[in-house]
């Protein structure tokens, strides 16, 4: 039988709460219901009440009910509940969890959710999935579902969308396939773009006849950050990080931009890896009209991914700045680390033909990387573009040998 955690606060949650609870029983399954509330009263008692989530928080009650505020007790429930949920997961207690709330509840599970590993059921019923998901979701496995209407009180419509989404959580305990050691030489992270697909599939291709199982992630800032998780994880043992478009938006502050800890990871632990300046020549930027050229970027070279995607090519003087925050975050990377610049292009909108080739800014983007790579990197360039099968099979063979050697 396969026990789901329901997240709430029933002190004002407790009857939808107590439905799920049952839903989740009428399947066969067993709920766990954990209090998240602070001062009202719950009409229905708890599995793990909230004196017990506050203790482990590191307060009390009594406490945090003098001068009652949010600011003062959100921060304790979530360390408690974080602390209490991951003791439930890794002593196999809970099989997955389900919370349910509005902008509060929703702001205060979604720490606690993140906290669980890849691969643990997570379902979040929300008021406010229906918007930019990305604050709450981060880098983690968490599925989101639209509430509709206010999760206040029972009626026709919330009891099915209830139902769904205990019973989604439900549904995902039952899968008895989980996230293994691999039974390959090694499993290597890449990271990709839609300009640079035609390579990534050709290095996947290379890696797997090598014996090494590959996971690829869109570079578009959560993904390269979920790559670096995996590392810290242990899950990825090795790293071709193929694109680099989430520096360059991240220097500039648009759609692909990643953390400040992008590309400094792998350095950090050590592990292999072969990086390519894939991307970064250019921005995504996101657009409200489409099709219609941002102010500012009128005399640029440009193309566009999408109607709503804006993709200017920088100019020499934006791409030293790109250079420079590559530059200054490969400082941590001092061993087994190879920087390879395919000096005809770096993704296939500034490959000969593409829509954003110019070999001038070519030229000036490597040697701005030729000031900024540490001393401590070794370098080397290709006169291909990335995608092209000879730079792509040079960086899987530079890879493989870093790694067995």
């Amino acid at each position: 039988m396969k026990t789901i955690a329901i997240l709430a606060t029933l002190d004002t949650k407790s009857e939808e709460a107590d439905f799920m609870r049952r839903e989740i029983e009428s399947l066969g399954g067993k709920a766990m219901l954990i209090d998240l509330g602070v001062i009202g009263d719950s009409r229905i008692e708890a599995d793990v009440s909230k004196e017990e989530i506050i203790k482990a928080g590191g307060s009390s009650l009594a406490e945090l009910l003098d001068n009652p505020s949010r600011a003062k007790a959100n921060p304790v429930i979530v360390a408690g509940a974080t602390k209490k949920m991951l003791e439930l997961q890794q002593s196999g207690k809970i099989h997955g969890v389900v919370t349910l709330g509005g902008t509060q509840g929703t702001s205060t599970c979604a720490p606690i959710l993140r906290a669980l590993p890849y691969g643990f059921p997570k379902v979040m019923l929300s008021t406010v999935a229906s918007g930019n998901t990305s604050p709450f979701v981060g880098i983690k496995d968490i599925t989101m579902m639209f509430a509709v209407s206010d999760i206040l009180g029972l009626n026709v419509f919330s009891r099915k969308i209830l139902a769904n989404a205990a019973a989604c959580a439900w549904g995902m305990a039952q899968v008895e396939r989980s996230i293994t050691k691999s039974t390959a030489k090694g499993v290597i992270g890449i990271t990709n773009l839609g300009v640079l697909t035609k390579g990534a599939m050709h290095a996947i291709k290379l890696f797997e006849q090598a014996g090494y199982e590959v996971i690829t992630f869109h570079a578009i800032g959560a993904g390269g950050e979920a790559m670096e998780q995996m590392m810290r994880d242990g899950i990825i043992t090795a790293v071709f990080d193929y694109a680099l478009g989430e520096i360059a938006d991240g220097v500039y502050g648009v759609l692909r931009a990643s953390g400040a800890e992008r590309l400094t990871v792998a350095g950090k632990l050590g592990l292999p890896q072969v990086i390519c300046p894939g991307g970064s020549e250019h921005l995504g930027i996101l657009v409200s009209e489409p099709n219609k050229v941002p102010e500012g970027y009128e005399d640029h070279q440009i193309t566009w991914h999408s109607p709503y995607v804006f993709v200017p090519r920088l100019k020499a003087d934006e791409q030293a700045r790109v250079a420079e925050c590559i530059g200054e975050r490969l400082k941590h990377s001092t061993k087994k680390t190879l920087f390879l610049m395919p000096l005809k292009g770096v993704s296939s909108y500034s490959a000969e033909g593409g829509e954003l080739y110019n070999p001038e800014l070519d030229k000036a983007y490597w040697e701005f990387l030729q000031q900024s790579i540490p001393d401590t990197i070794e370098v080397e360039t290709l006169n291909y573009t990335a995608e092209d099968p000879v730079f792509v099979e040079h960086a899987v063979r530079k890879l493989v040998k870093m790694i067995e050697a």
